[in-house]
């Protein structure tokens, strides 16, 4: 095979010690893309960065995004972004665009949320089993937790470097008391209805957070896909329109990625912002549910 070699303004990422999954080669490529966007590199480069002909990278990442490596940069421009949040006049009327009602996104038809009990909560789960296990997601691999009541947590890991260890004390610092213990089989299901929803079948989740962060939950809850709004929006919505700094700790907080949508929150400059599983992850995110959301209306028929 052709050894393909970086132009000398370009950065390079390291090299991978294994064969990559279709994800991670996407993954490597929006990094290439961060590091050298000043650059404005061809599909040629990016292809390059990712070790494969610009002919298989184009098809592979169209495969996972459903539309082109150069469609899906443009979601990502502060521009296209700051445009979005312009179209958002409030977290009410987002959720009505996107064809949802409140209190929650898609009710019953996809996920509701429940809070543990005050005494739960202080005991810190005490007298809760939670089940644990490691699968394989379109983002990457992901640490889904759930208790009988529902799933607790949701956990993208780094797609080269799937450590479950912070992921775990996390579960633990946030259940102290509850008994934990790795059960694939009861997670697996759960997993498999996150990324491939059914009408009919809503996903449940319980978690713990204090009132101000479930709050917060909730509210996330009503962005549709190929929404996003503000943090200015969410507080708003929870009528604590100057406790930003607060609303930012909550939407950080969030234990359930993907499904309790924090990655939809944005900064009103368009910048994408902090996010609790990596920069590269929220970008891949927002760009794919984009994609889903313009090919479901039509523009890419």
């Amino acid at each position: 095979m052709q050894t393909l070699l970086f132009p000398p303004a370009f950065s390079p990422l390291p090299a991978a010690d294994q064969p990559l999954t279709d994800y991670q080669r996407v993954a490597r490529a929006i990094r290439f893309l961060e590091a050298n966007f000043r650059q404005q590199p061809s599909l040629d480069d990016v292809a390059a960065a990712v070790h494969l002909s610009p002919f298989h990278f184009q098809r592979l990442f169209s495969e996972w995004a459903g539309i082109s490596p150069k469609r899906f940069v443009q979601y990502l421009t502060a521009d296209f972004l700051k445009q979005r949040l312009a179209q958002t006049g409030s977290l009410t009327e987002a959720a009505e665009a996107a064809g949802l009602s409140a209190p929650s996104r898609l009710h019953d038809l996809f996920v509701t949320l429940e809070a543990v009990t005050p005494h739960e909560f202080r005991t810190g789960g005490a007298g809760v089993r939670i089940a644990y296990g490691l699968h394989d997601t379109p983002f990457g691999p992901a640490l889904l937790s759930a208790t009988e009541r529902g799933i607790c947590g949701l956990a993208l890991l780094a797609p080269e470097q799937p450590d479950t260890s912070l992921a775990l004390a996390d579960l633990r610092k946030a259940w102290p008391e509850a008994h934990i213990e790795e059960d694939t089989a009861r997670t697996a299901p759960l997993l498999s209805r996150a990324f491939a929803p059914s009408a009919g079948q809503p996903l449940h989740l319980l978690v713990r957070g204090t009132n101000f962060q479930v709050k917060v939950w909730e509210a996330l809850l009503r962005i549709g896909e190929g929404q996003l709004v503000s943090y200015q929006h969410i507080a708003q919505a929870i009528g604590q329109p100057k406790a930003l700094q607060a609303v930012g700790s909550a939407v950080g907080a969030n234990p359930v990625a993907y499904l309790i949508p924090c990655h939809r929150v944005i900064r009103k400059e368009g910048v994408l912002g902090e996010y609790r599983w990596g920069t590269t992850t929220k970008k891949a995110l927002i760009g794919w549910e984009m994609a889903q959301a313009e090919r479901q209306a039509g523009q890419f028929a």
